[in-house]
């Protein structure tokens, strides 16, 4: 080949999955659960997979949150310190995709097989894809829709039968099509959410109030992280200041509610 000629034009993509519309997993994030697998500890699964202890906690939870079921499992105790083991579905997926990756491959080799020759300019456009800043992602299929002469509400029913309300504008809703059985998934930032213990006589105006367990607790200089693992499956994450968690006497295993008005849910749809 010449140092004037052009290069073979080469086909690349990459491969995920998704439920119901919704990505849940990329290559590097089944690369980190078939790391769980081989490890047993989410920190050298982490190392493997170039993630950080936190961004690899991040990616689990959302995977579980949008497939609509647990992928891993912990122990704590015993002789070796406690272990970070796949569940069944978890298990599967893996597997899953490992045959999903082969067959992908095979089929890129003869799309590159048909491309090669070709020496032409190519404006190579990419897809627009959804990224979002919000820490808490669920999928899920809307159940009711209440109509408002401006806003309406809508509740989601996601992981482990949960319930998230959302008011959005009455346009809103419209233009991203949402009817009762649609699939969508609610978006809620951490800095929206407020933890609080569990106290019966405490009455709340807000929708939302999900309640678990701490499972949990990222302190930095002046704010926590905290995630809750949430009743019937899923998790949810907030900030809140140190001075609030030991006022709280929030510890890992006590029980915890998220609480958020409906107002800071954002809901979107598969484009």
């Amino acid at each position: 080949m010449s140092e004037h000629t052009p290069p073979d034009l080469e086909v690349a993509a990459d491969l995920w999955l998704s439920l119901g519309g919704q990505n849940i997993a990329s290559a590097r994030r089944l690369a980190l659960l078939a790391a769980i697998a081989r490890e047993g500890s989410i920190t050298q699964a982490a190392k493997a997979a170039g993630l950080s202890y936190k961004g690899a906690w991040d990616a689990i939870e959302q995977m579980s949150n949008l497939a609509g079921e647990a992928l891993v499992t912990r122990t704590v105790g015993g002789k070796g310190g406690g272990q970070t083991l796949l569940t069944a579905r978890g298990q599967r997926l893996v597997d899953n995709f490992a045959d999903i990756q082969r067959e992908h491959a095979r089929f890129m080799e003869r799309l590159n097989r048909h491309a090669r020759g070709f020496r032409e300019d190519f404006a190579l456009v990419e897809n627009a894809a959804m990224k979002t800043s919000a820490r808490n992602q669920f999928a899920g299929t809307v159940e009711t829709v209440r109509h408002g002469a401006v806003n309406d509400e809508v509740t989601v029913q996601v992981i482990g039968g949960q319930r998230i309300v959302a008011t959005i504008t009455c346009d809103s809703r419209e233009s991203l099509g949402l009817e009762v059985g649609t699939r969508a998934i609610a978006l809620v930032k951490s800095s929206s959410i407020i933890i609080m213990r569990p106290d019966p006589a405490t009455r709340l105006s807000a929708r939302n109030q999900l309640a678990g367990v701490v499972s949990r607790l990222l302190p930095g200089a002046v704010n926590c992280e905290v995630v809750l693992d949430l009743s019937g499956g899923g998790s949810i994450a907030a900030i809140v200041s140190n001075d609030s968690v030991q006022q709280l006497d929030l510890a890992l295993h006590v029980d915890a509610v998220a609480v958020f008005k409906a107002s800071s849910v954002l809901l979107g749809v598969a484009a």
